[in-house]
């Protein structure tokens, strides 16, 4: 499978975001949760590639003025599952 690289421009901005990635069946989807963009792929790598050119895609005809991008430089950033009974 050929990959084309995608450069992600958003004018000396940096996105930073706290992925989720969850195989379903035979893909993997990958849901970014500060903007609830996702997408999906056979693999995590593929789930991954195909976020960042979606995420790029949703910002690409926004003003820069007008993008909202997550702020903070926290690398501390807790995910986990949690099973109950009710």
């Amino acid at each position: 499978m050929r990959r084309e690289i995608i450069i992600i421009f958003f004018d000396k901005m940096n996105f930073r975001g706290t992925i989720i990635i969850k195989r379903e069946d035979e893909w993997f989807v990958a849901t970014c949760l500060e903007n609830d963009i996702a997408s999906q792929g056979h693999t995590v790598d593929e789930a991954l590639y195909n976020l960042k050119e979606a995420i790029s895609l949703y910002y690409e005809d926004e003003d820069d003025a007008k993008i909202m991008l997550p702020v903070g430089n926290s690398d501390q950033v807790y995910i986990t599952s949690l099973e109950m009974a009710l």
